[in-house]
């Protein structure tokens, strides 16, 4: 593989060029008016489309420098509407777990990457107690049959929990004494000790005891995050919560234009700092590779460690309803704090307790602050109770949603979840045929990346090994044009760049990629499985398969 970030180095002459073509294509774009373009030819000038057209559009431009497209599908690129690019760039360098299906193995795991790493705290995610026989929650007992001398900290695959070794404990301070913080959970034994799962809002107890990341680290991170989401076919991120240490890093690199790819980042709410952040009002470069104007606010936990607030009991939890991380007058005003600096906010919400409360949040702070216009979003919208679906439209809230989410929980969704509670679960066609956009992302690394696997979950409703054989719940599937909207165009829209990204109309950035397969005519199940072969970013070419 190879990476350009900075000029071209395979095809250096193009940029010089006063135009650039790109011809013989297979190429596809879904246009503003909800159609889908074909078209063979591509003319780029100074990083943006001047017209897409047949063959005979090539002998318009006899000087252009031509670059032959061998045939290949040709999509705009992909916009990842919620992901955490820190995040991935850290779990590429730390103990990926994700694959570990017992404690065992993630402990045999876990002794390697010691070895292969001698020093401090020992940091990983992904681990699955669903997935595993029992599927009980881990504990730190577990963790101390491998490894004891040195501080543990495993998150979980969805990022609400953590599972730590004693000696993590102990460095923490925490013992039977130690109580659950508002909008947290510290799981315990019968004896009252805490096991050593700490839920949402408790995970702080520990975490902020680990050494602080180095601006070194966070290069590094972005550095590699970058890599991996070009080599996918991802050329704009919506990243959801950064800290005012990243927020100052993101704008260094964009100044000296050294960012990998194009970033849309939401300021996290729980950062200290945030007001001073909304006080140096919204950013974004003349390039259109950074833009900073809304701010990500979490509501509840999530499904899997059962943190998702719901209107009934869990299923498989009698007498529990979840977790509300932020209570309906503390949302009101961090929604309405952001609004008045003329940032949007986007409010993770998964149960239907969540939405139902982060709607009412929503509707009260725009009649008392205003706001409605920002493109306001409920990130995940995952079970919604069915009456507040439409809320949502009239509202003008964005429901942005991860396809990928559907097929991986739908398992664990019917554990937790009555058949009642899941009927406006991941319900992406029912917001589409009501005329909400829906903006679709992969919420890595809380799933893996891949932006195909997204668009074949959302198309068929189906796992990697296309089950269930119908979909599930497959009245909710979306079609291959709704989808690629979803990943393109609407969540353009969502960052408010519908104009600037998205598609390859004219005067828009020419960010495009070169696929293997046509995505538009293989069949469904190989969908998941089509490869990236080049990544262009405003006509420059970032990415190449070897």
């Amino acid at each position: 593989m190879r990476f350009i970030y900075l000029a071209l180095i395979l095809f250096s002459g193009i940029s010089k060029a006063q135009f650039t073509l790109i011809h013989n294509v297979n190429g596809y774009s879904p246009t503003r008016g909800g159609e889908v373009k074909s078209f063979s030819t591509l003319v780029i000038k100074d990083g943006k489309v001047v017209k897409t057209g047949d063959k005979q559009l090539a002998t318009q431009y006899p000087k252009a420098q031509r670059f032959d497209g061998q045939g290949k599908t040709l999509l705009p690129g992909l916009i990842d509407a919620h992901g955490h690019i820190i995040g991935l760039g850290n779990n590429l360098s730390r103990l990926d777990i994700r694959e570990a299906n017992s404690v065992e193995q993630v402990g045999q795991q876990l002794v390697a990457f010691s070895e292969q790493n001698p020093k401090g705290w020992l940091l990983g995610r992904g681990w699955d107690q669903t997935r595993w026989t029992p599927n009980d929650f881990p504990t730190a007992a577990d963790l101390d049959k491998y490894v004891k001398d040195r501080p543990v900290v495993l998150t979980r695959v969805d990022g609400h929990a953590i599972w730590v070794n004693s000696m993590a404990m102990e460095l923490a301070g925490i013992n039977t004494q130690t109580t659950s913080p508002a909008g947290g959970e510290i799981l315990r034994h019968p004896s009252g000790n805490p096991s050593g799962v700490f839920i949402d809002k408790a995970e702080s107890l520990v975490k902020k005891h680990i050494p602080p990341t180095s601006t070194a680290h966070l290069n590094q991170a972005l550095n590699k995050a970058g890599e991996h989401l070009l080599s996918l076919g991802i050329t704009s991120a919506h990243d959801a919560g950064i800290d005012k240490q990243t927020w100052k890093l993101y704008q260094s690199r964009a100044q000296k234009q050294t960012l990998p790819l194009r970033i849309y980042a939401m300021l996290s709410a729980a950062d200290p700092q945030l007001d001073s952040m909304l006080q140096a009002g919204v950013y974004k470069d003349k390039r259109d590779m950074l833009s900073i104007r809304s701010v990500k606010i979490y509501a509840d936990g999530a499904l899997g460690s059962r943190g998702a607030a719901l209107l009934k009991d869990y299923k498989d939890r009698q007498g529990y309803r979840g977790l509300m991380l932020e209570q309906p007058q503390h949302l009101e005003q961090l929604i309405a704090q952001a609004v008045k600096h003329g940032f949007s906010a986007h409010t993770h919400a998964i149960g239907d307790r969540a939405n139902r409360l982060v709607l009412d949040s929503y509707e009260k702070v725009f009649k008392t602050t205003g706001g409605k216009l920002l493109r306001n979003r409920i990130e995940h919208a995952q079970i919604v109770e069915p009456e507040d679906i439409p809320r949502f439209k009239t509202l003008d809230i964005i429901p942005s949603m991860q396809p990928v989410h559907a097929t991986s929980d739908m398992h664990m969704a019917q554990q937790r979840l009555t058949d009642e509670q899941l009927r406006g679960a991941y319900a992406w066609q029912t917001f589409l045929q009501q005329g909400s956009k829906v903006a679709a992302g992969s919420d890595f690394p809380v799933e893996l990346a891949n932006p195909f696997h997204g668009l074949h979950a959302a198309i068929t409703r189906m796992n990697a090994q296309q089950q269930p054989q119908q979909g599930w719940r497959n009245h909710e599937r979306l079609t291959r044009t709704q989808a690629l909207q979803a990943f393109t165009l609407d969540a353009a829209y969502a960052a408010f760049q519908e104009f600037k990204l998205g598609s390859l109309e004219q005067g828009k950035w020419a960010d495009f990629i070169l696929l293997d397969k046509d995505y538009f005519k293989v069949p469904e199940q190989e969908i998941r499985d089509i490869q990236v072969k080049q990544t262009w970013i405003a006509g420059q070419l970032r990415y190449a398969q070897d």
